[in-house]
């Protein structure tokens, strides 16, 4: 069984942001800014028919409907870190971002942004 995703502290957050937003993000600050913006997804739009995935770091199952677990989900969304974290801050339209997405209701922009920027 996957763990479950739980969102940081603001602080341990908005330090890692910070570092990212200043181009001096090490992989450690990628990581803890897509698990935790990640982890407010699922609490904000719980379920399983939607899997997101984020490599190499995480992928989660979010959004109600029919729930996925084997083989291929129904629908999948897949992107790099940055513009997860760029889409969940409010920093990137879902329509302007570069990611691979298919099946229904793999347009997370109804979810979006996660957090004030």
């Amino acid at each position: 069984m996957a763990r479950r995703l739980v969102p940081l502290s603001e602080e341990v957050f908005v330090e890692a942001c910070r570092r990212i937003d200043a181009g001096d993000a090490q992989r450690v600050d990628l990581k803890t800014a897509t698990m935790h913006l990640l982890a407010l997804l699922v609490e904000k739009a719980p379920g399983g028919s939607v899997e997101v995935r984020v490599p190499p770091f995480a992928a989660v199952q979010c959004i109600s409907g029919s729930r996925h677990t084997r083989g291929t989900p129904p629908a999948v969304v897949e992107m790099d870190a940055p513009t997860w974290i760029a889409l969940a801050r409010g920093q990137l339209k879902w329509n302007e971002a570069t990611l691979r997405a298919s099946g229904e209701r793999s347009d997370l922009s109804p979810h979006l942004p996660l957090v004030d920027v």
